[in-house]
């Protein structure tokens, strides 16, 4: 359970359950949270153009603690061992502890460290107890997360998953002809208008999507986002980040 320094007794209960995928793995991945407070419910989905399953299990655990307006004590259901097993064994913390630098572990870096570090951040603020899940056993909410974040994975324009950073693909031969001109990718977080486009270094402008429409289910939208009309990469930005359904819970059946 998470660290705490005063009583849980007088904290809201809520109860959490989450699901998220990607297929194939990587590719199109979304997450699904539902949330039950009482005899009300808030659900909450999204999804990424190019992502993992680890990813949006991560990202489904995130959205809905971050959901969370004020310190709770919350059963969180997932039927990610990954998660489950690295926050239980004590493992995500010492990761934190070592600066996500896994030398010591044989490694480089802790995998998804930008979504573990954001995870723990919103754990910490809050009295957890995480609960593993058999998948797809007939748990309700769980299979209800599990259609919602396939839903989300099949809507159109996805946006791209930032933090993921794939394996290099192999570099096909070029002849002398064809042979295009080498530019060394960058990891610089794309923020502002006029910056180099990390894969290709075209200059990166501003775009607002000509039709915005945001689902009640949706935890989240992006007003605008930057554009490379060199090789037509998107990015996502935190300033553009809108939150969809703030405070709004609702009943069941409403």
């Amino acid at each position: 359970m998470s660290q705490t320094s005063e009583t849980t007794a007088d904290l809201k209960e809520v109860t959490i359950h989450t699901d998220g995928g990607a297929v194939p793995n990587p590719g199109r991945g979304g997450f699904g949270v539902v949330l039950r407070f009482g005899k009300y419910l808030k659900e909450l989905s999204g999804g990424f153009a190019l992502t993992t399953n680890n990813r949006m299990e991560l990202m489904a655990v995130i959205v809905g603690l971050e959901a969370l307006k004020e310190r709770c004590r919350v059963r969180l259901h997932s039927d990610s061992k990954y998660i489950v097993d690295a926050i239980t064994t004590g493992a995500a913390f010492r990761w934190r502890d070592h600066g996500w630098s896994m030398k010591a572990l044989g490694s480089k870096k802790a995998k998804n460290a930008d979504l573990w570090e954001r995870l723990l951040a919103a754990y910490d603020r809050h009295a957890v107890e995480m609960v593993w899940v058999k998948g797809h056993a007939g748990v309700d909410d769980n299979e209800r997360c599990d259609r919602l974040a396939a839903a989300a994975m099949q809507q159109p324009e996805l946006p791209p998953d930032e933090g993921y950073d794939p394996d290099p693909p192999v570099t096909p031969a070029f002849t002398s002809a064809n042979r295009p001109q080498t530019f060394a990718r960058s990891k610089t977080k794309m923020t502002e208008v006029g910056q180099p486009c990390r894969k290709c270094g075209t200059p990166i402008i501003k775009r607002t999507p000509k039709k915005q429409t945001v689902k009640t289910d949706q935890a989240y939208y992006y007003a605008w986002y930057l554009y490379c009309p060199g090789c037509k990469s998107m990015y996502m930005v935190e300033d553009a980040k809108r939150h969809a359904s703030d405070g709004i819970w609702r009943l069941p059946d409403e």
